[in-house]
């Protein structure tokens, strides 16, 4: 057979098994949209190539699978790089399709020419500059291994025009990536040494991350947990991978959690430290983390290992095979000093919640939301406030219900990857809490989600300010608010009528949460503009370069 480069891109994309991608046409990459005219493949017009990215890492965050994103060379491609950069550092498996100029241009500052390869290594997993035809048949199936194998990441493929038209002649296809399972080689005799850690430990803790969401070790987790009575605490990327309901569970550590979670944390004499990368919003400062506890460390990433915090014992491998290994070492213990102690310091330090009376506060929002839709509905967050009010108070039960920017802390995030995650999930209700901040920075993506006709709920929280950045201001630069308060904001209703998107603003409703229930069970897109404090602010906090036990608000929201 006889096909151009464009035509073998898409055809291998398709055995790949990709339902729908993300992007923007522009000349360089106009060859490889002429072959998905003819596709099985769905393609959803973004609005900007972030947006793009960002709705592939909706598909990829929510099912676990590579996603496709697709841009032109030039500002095509540097729009990507924000969104390649987050997947980056949240281990997200994208792979960004790039068109490029004429190999023949390459380097003669020709029409919308940037050396896409050289500004995408420091932020993807690994990256690919096509310089034969030949070479599609190998690079993409691999793009899909390296994306999906071990630590997830992105890989970004650049295309030059004239491969995307050149014809070759070929005999038959290569096989498609299929993933496995994991390789199953394991240090046993570092495994056994975690086991008797954890059997002579008296206060065990597992600190748990990302890594257990694309690990899918959820349930070892939880198996773990209950034999040998271990509380869990979880980073920001691992909610939703213990059940909150459950007693053992501490909920988020760090710099937003709750008060008992970091003074446990304190106390423990062993931290199992399971998928994660010791980051500072976790941790604190490391000198102060954990400063009486042994550290097992369990990651399948070998640079992190005593990259950021020296561990006692570390091993290296795929998680949930490691913790079936740990599951049959440790013995059954009820450790009842451990957990008396675990439920005085939820009394003595408790998580207080705001006034229910204050119908309108962010808290009592989002448990409210939480209360109304589905166990497996998927929450999305842009980054800000309203991300850490998301992260304390909702009632997250399974893993992969939680979508949001964690490593990079993308504003702009939260619209379009609700977009992707609805797109693969078209069963589950899709809800996207965002900040007037941050909806700002890719709102032009509510004309595909108009276009797509899906039912995210978007709801604003809107106090006029990047309240992140109020709030510091507020509690560590002597209230010298500078470029915090939007002079100007807009009626996002207004905006969202003017997409085609239906909505209102919460705060002019006579009952506001009969209001949004019905909002939530309803079958169509939705925005919500709901009017919050100005000077509400996110408690406890840690304040930047302490240790996580000196936290200002540290009582919580009331008493």
């Amino acid at each position: 057979m006889k096909l151009s480069g464009a035509e073998i891109t898409i055809k291998l994309l398709e055995r790949q098994g990709i339902k729908h991608i993300a992007g923007i046409p522009g000349g360089a990459n106009l060859p490889i949209y002429d072959a998905l005219y003819d596709s099985s493949i769905n393609h959803i017009l973004a609005r900007h190539e972030q947006g793009a990215a960002f709705i592939a890492q909706g598909m990829a965050r929510s099912n676990g699978r590579a996603a496709v994103c697709f841009a032109t060379s030039g500002p095509g491609a540097t729009n990507l790089l924000t969104a390649i950069a987050d997947a980056k550092l949240d281990s997200i498996p994208i792979i960004a399709i790039t068109g490029q100029v004429s190999y023949t241009l390459i380097g003669t500052d020709a029409f919308q020419e940037v050396d896409t390869y050289g500004l995408t290594v420091p932020i993807t997993k690994h990256n690919f500059f096509i310089r034969s035809i030949e070479e599609l048949f190998t690079v993409i199936p691999e793009a899909f291994k390296i994306a999906e194998e071990g630590r997830q990441g992105p890989v970004l493929i650049d295309i030059p025009k004239n491969i995307q038209v050149e014809e070759y002649e070929f005999d038959k296809w290569p096989e498609p990536y299929v993933k496995n399972s994991s390789d199953k080689k394991l240090d046993y005799a570092s495994i056994e040494k975690a086991a008797d850690m954890i059997c002579r430990s008296k206060r065990p803790i597992l600190y748990i991350g990302g890594g257990v969401i694309s690990s899918e070790a959820h349930e070892n987790i939880y198996k773990l947990a209950k034999k040998n009575s271990i509380p869990v605490a979880a980073t920001l990327m691992a909610l939703g991978s213990f059940p909150c309901s459950d007693f053992l569970y501490l909920g988020m550590l760090g710099m937003h959690g709750a008060k008992y979670t970091n003074m446990l944390m304190d106390e423990a004499d062993l931290v199992i430290a399971l998928g994660v990368r010791f980051d500072d919003r976790a941790t604190g400062n490391i000198k102060k983390f954990c400063p009486n506890a042994k550290i097992i460390h369990v990651d399948i990433d070998a640079a992190e290992i005593n990259k950021i915090k020296t561990v006692d014992v570390s091993i290296l491998g795929d998680l949930n095979h490691i913790l079936e290994e740990l599951i049959d070492k440790v013995k059954e213990d009820g450790r009842p000093d451990w957990m008396k102690e675990v439920r005085e310091y939820k009394e003595i330090y408790p998580f207080n919640l705001p006034s229910t009376k204050d119908v309108l506060h962010p808290i009592n929002l989002i448990r409210f939301v939480g209360s109304i839709v589905g166990e497996d509905s998927i929450i999305i967050t842009d980054v800000g406030q309203h991300q850490m009010w998301t992260a304390q108070a909702y009632p997250f039960k399974k893993p992969r219900t939680f979508l949001t920017s964690g490593g990079l802390g993308t504003m702009g995030f939260g619209l379009p990857t609700a977009i992707g995650a609805a797109l693969v999930n078209p069963d589950k209700t899709v809800v996207c809490f965002s900040g007037d901040g941050s909806i700002l920075m890719n709102i032009q993506e509510l004309a595909t989600l108009a276009d797509l006709k899906l039912k995210v709920k978007l709801l604003i929280m809107n106090n006029g300010h990047l309240g992140l950045v109020r709030q510091q201001q507020e509690m560590f630069y002597n209230q010298k608010y500078m470029a915090s308060k939007f002079k100007t904001n807009p009626d996002f209703a207004a905006i969202s009528k003017g997409f085609g998107i239906n909505s209102c603003n919460l705060g002019r409703e006579n009952d506001p949460l009969t209001t949004l229930n019905e909002i939530l069970l309803s079958p169509e897109a939705f925005v919500v503009d709901i009017p919050i404090k100005e000077d509400e602010n996110v408690l406890p906090m840690v304040p930047p370069g302490a240790g996580n036990t000196v936290m200002r608000g540290g009582e919580g929201y009331g008493k």
